[in-house]
């Protein structure tokens, strides 16, 4: 089939600067580098761009912990974000900033063009503020009691305990979270991007083919109750861009973050020359532009940013492609099991194209959360890329090498061979639609029947007796032809393995056309390990190192022969505090009410129980020594607890430990578990 060259700009989200990547991030830049490596070996012009977003008041306040400007943090972060995008073998075309003058300057422009246009009002609004400070205060910076339920130290715009959303300003007993001081009320003058003014537009941009059918559905929810002015402007300090006609006020973070695209490109084009910014983004452009996100991001994506460019005069995107959350072993990402995974954590242990390939095998063009199974993942990698593909090259090579290292000049099953050879237009169509997990199935179905006829032909049977080495040649030319094809087929999935196949096989870079031909008559290199099987051990071992830095704080505690980690003072017959631990470690012990749901003595041990304590969301075991004060375990069934529910899981003698209640006293039959005040549920916040 003739493919028609295409332009195609494509971007990722952009990643905030203000931490590390991690395994949740990874779903969408593996996903969008696998989509434009395929388009790149279809032979398309693909430009894929990006950037750290750099602005807000959160790495103003991060970069002012640390000692340091905010200039200097976004240049640290950025340098780690693109090692480690590097290094997963996602591959920008350019990856940049917006803190940058292409983006001041696209900022401005679009700014402006929208006031002349009669697109951005003012309004003045009461905020709460930090007086110590002197800044207003975004919801996520003001914490105090739920005016529903009285629930301690919830957020300023929703209860954790009792679900209910609220205005920040109805908090009881607020405080701020950055200065503690107790914020007031204080008008301000706030801009608005008038979103209300493209309702039409959107109803039908929406419902155009750009977005997924379940995104075009959810956004219909907003269009049906009717959009709301879009605040775009924050007052200082804050580290961002400060808005041209407004000395003292500075876009939010969320206006100059999707125009990074923009200005991301805008330096590409200016770096490498011949590449012309206005076929991609003038109104009229006929290029592709394609958007990768996460669906917790949708209504930025599909609703403001789209208004935004029409109202500047630019051109909407081609398709916005959104995708679900991340989960490992079927829950959410969680440190204190281990699951919160960075990525420079997998990296010290794993093959980065090992993800990339799980990713792949699982992925599909729906807005679906994606769950990695560790066990599954490792079974999946080192069946198919280990058992079937890898093992087609090292099963054959050899027989090859013997005999001189060159090919046979024909194949002997040519019925297999033009059946995979004709699998690559049906896989070319769904690596287009995104449906990489039916393509990698096509993939694997093959490989199997191409493991099934080296099986069968049995080579090195065949070998053990003279008069076969033209027969032996021309199966393991067969299956050399078929391993090469198949990695065709993977080479967006799995890049660095490709590289090391062409180079064994002494062929130019893999195209997707190359499928069309075979090789044959053709000297190879000698055969070297290309993969290597995951070892359960090291995915552990991942896990470990992944709850490293949340036991820090905790394992000092546990120093003190307290039960429950508070210790009895040295005057009272306890043993001496360990060291000292600053606020920053001891904000991280995150204090949970608990149930006991059930007690019970553990058979060998003399001070312990064991607990399942209730969190209301979940259930945890907790081996705690306090047998001496509660020997009948049936007593403490139904009473409310404290527990440290961010400990890690702890692997003891008798099973694992995945907490610590807490506890005091002298010891003895004198150890007190602490009871909440009447009204505490499960799972609630300890302040």
């Amino acid at each position: 089939m003739t493919v028609q060259p295409r332009r195609i700009l494509v971007t990722s989200a952009l990643p905030y600067a203000n931490g590390p990547i991690h395994l949740g991030h990874l779903l969408e830049y593996i996903q969008t580098d696998i989509w434009v490596r395929f388009q790149k070996m279809r032979g398309h012009t693909c430009h894929y761009v990006c950037a750290d977003d750099t602005h807000g008041t959160a790495i103003m306040l991060k970069a002012g912990q640390l000692g340091i400007t905010p200039e200097q943090l976004i240049a640290q972060v950025k340098q780690e974000h693109e090692a480690d995008f590097a290094d997963f073998l996602v591959a920008f075309d350019n990856y940049y900033s917006t803190h940058s003058d292409e983006n001041r300057e696209f900022a401005n422009y679009i700014y402006l063009q929208n006031r002349d246009k009669g697109h951005i009002v003012s309004k003045t609004i009461t905020q709460l503020f930090d007086p110590e400070k002197q800044m207003f205060l975004a919801d996520r910076f003001v914490k105090g009691d739920c005016p529903k339920c009285g629930a301690a130290d919830q957020y300023g715009d929703n209860c954790e305990s009792c679900g209910a959303t609220y205005a920040a300003h109805e908090l009881k007993n607020p405080r701020s979270t950055i200065s503690g001081a107790t914020p007031v009320m204080k008008e301000v003058e706030q801009l608005y991007f008038d979103l209300p003014q493209f309702q039409q537009m959107l109803e039908t941009w929406t419902r155009s083919g750009t977005l997924q059918d379940e995104i075009a559905n959810k956004l219909a929810e907003w269009l049906k109750a009717g959009l709301q002015p879009w605040d775009i402007s924050r007052e200082a300090p804050y580290f961002g861009f400060e808005i041209p006609d407004k000395p003292g006020k500075y876009f939010y973070v969320w206006l100059d973050a999707p125009i990074g695209y923009l200005a991301s490109f805008r330096n590409l084009c200016e770096r490498v020359g011949g590449i012309r910014f206005d076929d991609y983004w003038a109104k009229d452009a006929t290029a592709e532009v394609y958007h990768f996100i996460g669906k917790d991001i949708i209504n930025f994506h599909g609703l403001f940013w789209p208004a935004l460019l029409t109202g500047a005069g630019f051109r909407t995107p081609t398709a916005i492609y959104a995708h679900g959350f991340v989960t490992v072993n079927g829950q959410k990402m969680s440190k204190s099991r281990g699951t919160f995974i960075k990525a420079r954590t997998y990296l010290d242990h794993l093959d980065p194209q090992a993800l990339r390939y799980y990713f792949a095998a699982k992925l599909n063009d729906r807005v679906e959360d994606f769950d990695i199974n560790l066990e599954d993942f490792a079974q999946r990698v080192n069946a198919d890329l280990v058992g079937k593909l890898v093992n087609l090259a090292s099963r054959t090579a050899g027989f090859v090498s013997k005999q001189g290292g060159k090919l046979a000049a024909h194949v002997g099953n040519k019925a297999l061979m033009d059946e995979v050879q004709g699998a690559a237009d049906g896989i070319a169509a769904l690596y287009e639609a995104r449906e990489f997990g039916k393509a990698v199935r096509e993939v694997m179905a093959l490989a199997d029947k191409a493991n099934q006829y080296i099986a069968d032909a049995a080579p090195w049977a065949l070998a053990r007796q003279p008069g076969n080495e033209a027969k032996v040649l021309e199966v393991c030319t067969d299956g050399l032809n078929l391993f090469r094809l198949l990695m065709i087929y993977l080479k967006p999935v799995l890049p660095a393995l490709a590289q090391d196949a062409e180079e064994f096989l002494a062929i130019p870079a893999l195209q997707w056309s190359d499928a069309r031909r075979l090789l044959l008559g053709h000297d190879i290199n000698a055969f070297k390990p290309l993969m290597q099987r995951i070892d359960p051990v090291q995915v552990q071992k991942m896990v470990e190192a992944s709850r490293e830095g949340l036991e820090a704080a905790p394992a000092k505690a546990e120093k003190a022969k307290s039960v429950g980690g508070m210790a009895p003072s040295p005057q009272e017959g306890g043993e001496a505090i360990g060291a000292e631990i600053g606020i920053d470690d001891f904000l991280k012990v995150d204090l949970r009410v608990a149930r006991i749901a059930a007690a019970e003595h553990v058979q060998g041990a003399d001070k312990l129980l064991k607990l399942t304590l209730d969190l209301g969301h979940e259930t945890r075991t907790v081996f705690a020594g306090i047998k001496s004060a509660y020997g009948d375990p049936e007593q403490l069934v139904g009473r409310l607890t404290v527990m440290v529910a961010n400990l890690a899981p702890r692997k003891m003698k008798f099973g694992m430990s995945e907490g610590m209640v807490l506890a005091a006293g002298p010891g003895g039959s004198d150890i007190f578990l602490l009871s909440p005040d009447e009204g505490a549920k499960p799972g609630m916040k300890v302040k």
